[in-house]
């Protein structure tokens, strides 16, 4: 018996130790590689093309048909574009001032609102509590241009229109932050809170040294989202006062100054993007994680 045992043990091994094999041939691996690089060219183009275009010369940006990379490059266009903006009533560094401003205390301030707000509603029940969130998901649907109307007559009513205020306090509520967050947090086991409550932990103790470090994808991604929404955000409707506009508006007076204005125009083109794309690509793989992440529960 226990020689048919030890046989039948040792015909078995082979068959346990043998490695599964993806079921994809090499063909399908080629085709996958093939449609990802098209995609990645097809995302890259644009961008290439953006910053050449800053870089060439005027009677380069004037051929027909246009060039992809620059045959010239310069940095007159940077040149022009700072002397044209040296040359307005407001200094430059004001616009930037206002911008930075505007987009680090928005951003922030939306960071830790959104996160307070999705760790009682992911992890506390209390009346209301489904049907809010479920507001604040509808809220996701409108675009930001349907908002102005209502936006504006609550600020005029709180007498924050022409301030910082009237962009700044906006960027705090946007639902999207309030979302991310709830669906992350509510992968968090409630054991861990729990146990931190029998250890004698508060709640503001548990939320930033336990809640906050384990959904640093997600705040990352709202902080890239934040950015991109206040850093890009012209403040036409809200702002009239030339010494408090931002850095995108000054920098779109520049660029209708016509044909003459062509080269300026392309350097705005990198100046307003450079930011975003920067933070982007500082946070990529949180981004990606948290995409991947958002809609998954337990």
């Amino acid at each position: 018996m226990s020689k048919k045992k030890s046989f039948s043990v040792e015909k078995r091994k082979p068959k346990l130790l043998r490695r599964r094999v993806a079921n994809r041939s090499r063909g399908g691996d080629l085709a996958i590689y093939l449609f990802l690089t098209i995609m990645a060219l097809i995302m890259v183009v644009p961008l290439v093309f953006a910053i050449s275009q800053s870089l060439k010369p005027l009677d380069e940006l004037f051929l027909y048909p246009p060039k992809l990379f620059a045959q010239n490059p310069t940095f007159d266009n940077f040149s022009d574009l700072f002397a044209s903006m040296t040359k307005s009533t407001v200094s430059f560094s004001r616009y930037i001032f206002n911008t930075v401003l505007i987009t680090a205390v928005g951003t922030f301030g939306h960071v830790i609102i959104a996160s307070m707000a999705a760790f009682v509603l992911a992890k506390y029940d209390f009346p209301g509590g489904k049907t809010f969130f479920n507001i604040a998901v509808v809220a996701l649907m409108f675009n930001g241009y349907i908002t102005q109307i209502p936006n504006y007559l609550v600020m005029n009513k709180l007498g924050w229109i022409d301030t910082l205020w009237s962009l700044i306090i906006p960027a705090f509520a946007a639902p999207i932050g309030l979302f991310l967050m709830k669906q992350f947090m509510e992968g968090i086991p409630n054991s861990l809170i729990e146990a931190a409550k029998v250890d004698g932990a508060r709640e503001w103790y548990i939320f930033w040294k336990i809640v906050m470090p384990n959904v640093k994808p997600a705040w990352l991604t709202i902080i890239i989202y934040s950015v991109q929404g206040l850093w890009n955000n012209p403040a036409n409707t809200f702002i009239y006062s030339e010494e408090k506009k931002t850095l995108v508006y000054a920098l779109s007076q520049v660029s209708a100054g016509g044909i003459a204005r062509t080269g300026q125009t392309a350097a705005v083109t990198v100046v307003v993007m450079i930011v975003p794309i920067l933070t982007f690509v500082l946070s990529e793989s949180q981004i990606l994680e948290t995409m991947a992440s958002s809609g998954l529960k337990d």
